[in-house]
């Protein structure tokens, strides 16, 4: 089976296409069957990942996989959540995210800077499916005061996961790769997916 990786994020690319082609399958980019990016208006993970992959297919007439993830924080009533690409604008970029997040969370204590970096992936088999796969995973932590570490991309920087004392972007990719929100999802996922394509 060839599938379409319904995502136009670099580290998203990296960390996905090669899971994915385990399963047997052939993985394509989006970017050789669209040039313009779905409108990602749902209200969760779950319907922009929808979104997504729905938009992918349609445009490439295969199968596709797509992800919605993002970092909600606790004392922001969970934003930036599904506007985490874009918190600081419609041209905000990892560092201005990051940038903003500080700034909203400037004053608060360490004990109530807790947040989750959340993951939805949904499998298609055509546009239309009824019935599309979707499984997701949370990666609990802490956001901290300063950006540590070079690693990573998005609020990797500034994201402390639970038992480690630095920050997601300081982990060697293959150690984060074992532990993220995505690597979780991906672990409940890939069954259910290799179980659909042999079948």
């Amino acid at each position: 089976m060839k599938l379409v990786l319904a995502t136009g994020n670099a580290g998203k690319v990296r960390e996905l296409a090669a899971q994915l082609g385990s399963c047997g399958v052939e993985v394509v980019a989006q970017s050789e069957y669209l040039s313009v990016e779905a409108i990602e208006d749902g209200l969760s993970f779950v319907e922009n990942a929808l979104i997504k992959a729905r938009h992918a297919a349609r445009a490439s007439g295969l199968a596709a996989v797509a992800d919605d993830s993002g970092l909600r924080v606790d004392a922001l009533d969970g934003a930036p959540g599904v506007h985490s690409a874009r918190y600081a604008g419609a041209a905000a970029n990892d560092r201005s995210n990051c940038l903003k997040l500080l700034s909203a969370l400037e004053g608060v204590p360490k004990a109530s800077r807790g947040a989750a970096f959340h993951c939805s992936l949904v499998f298609v088999r055509h546009a239309l499916d009824p019935a599309p796969l979707i499984v997701s995973a949370e990666w609990r932590g802490s956001v901290l005061t300063a950006l540590q570490g070079d690693n990573g991309f998005g609020y990797d920087p500034l994201f402390q996961p639970e038992g480690l004392t630095g920050s997601a972007a300081e982990l060697e990719p293959a150690e984060k790769q074992r532990v993220s929100h995505r690597a979780l999802a991906l672990h409940r996922f890939m069954p259910q997916l290799k179980a659909l394509v042999s079948g």
